[in-house]
């Protein structure tokens, strides 16, 4: 099953109770909720008032949207993952989202690497203490900017319960994207989905629905559970989200049919 389903940093803007409306209402099946704004590291009264918001609208928790790097000193990296697991933990994630770094595969050395996969594995042996998985977001400036240093990291980090993001990189032709899926499956738990072309401008999700239908129809193919979040709209406009889950819903059923 592919679960449609909405991030809540594509609304930073908006306060927790507005996003969960706008997401039943679009009738989305669940929110992640970011960890920049609405749901800060530590804080888990905001944890708290966002699960409670998401449940009562009928919604889940698909996952915590953190922006943990792994940085820092080992006192500094320590505080902030106790902060992140926190608040997963109140929410009630079952995965939480994170970033391999901040610099692009090519220019980090063997040490660094090796440091940063270090902390991805004691991190994801104490989430998974507590029954919460670990997604790496697939992203440049990362470990995870492209393809085969993404595989090697997840064979480095050697855990279950670290699986990877999708979503096709800016610029990235469609049939290079799919590539890219393709090879990360079944390695894959989460896709981000939204219409950037040819690099930052934000378009409406059917614009590239030839795209989508295809990414879909793989993840059938493939069979695994996986939640389908819309991550920005157009003009980070509210008011499209509805139209813009339409689409979604329609893509994914219509990719399914293809994999049939």
């Amino acid at each position: 099953m592919i679960r449609p389903g909405l991030c809540s940093v594509t609304f930073r803007g908006l306060d927790p109770r507005r996003v969960v409306e706008l997401a039943a209402d679009a009738g989305l099946d669940g929110i992640e909720w970011a960890g920049d704004v609405h749901v800060p590291p530590g804080d888990v009264t905001a944890a708290r008032h966002a699960r409670e918001l998401t449940e009562q609208a009928g919604l889940a928790v698909t996952s915590y949207g953190s922006y943990m790097r792994f940085e820092g000193s080992d006192e500094e990296f320590a505080t902030e993952s106790e902060g992140v697991l926190a608040s997963a933990r109140a929410l009630g994630a079952p995965r939480i989202r994170v970033w391999a770094g901040r610099e692009a595969s090519t220019g980090v050395g063997d040490m660094d690497r090796a440091r940063l996969v270090h902390r991805i594995q004691e991190f994801a042996d104490r989430a998974s203490a507590h029954g919460v998985d670990v997604g790496l977001e697939f992203h440049g400036g990362t470990l995870t900017d492209e393809i085969g240093s993404t595989l090697r990291l997840l064979d480095e980090v050697d855990r279950d319960s670290v699986l990877s993001y999708w979503q096709p990189h800016q610029g990235m032709s469609a049939g290079g994207a799919l590539d890219t899926l393709r090879q990360v499956l079944p390695r894959t738990s989460t896709i981000h989905v939204f219409s950037w072309w040819p690099t930052h401008e934000r378009l409406p999700l059917a614009e590239r629905s030839d795209l989508w239908r295809d990414v879909f129809a793989v993840l059938a193919s493939e069979g695994s559970n996986r939640d389908a979040l819309i991550e920005f709209v157009p003009g980070d406009d509210p008011t499209v989200l509805a139209r813009e889950a339409v689409t979604l819903r329609a893509l994914i059923a219509d990719g399914e049919e293809s994999a049939r």
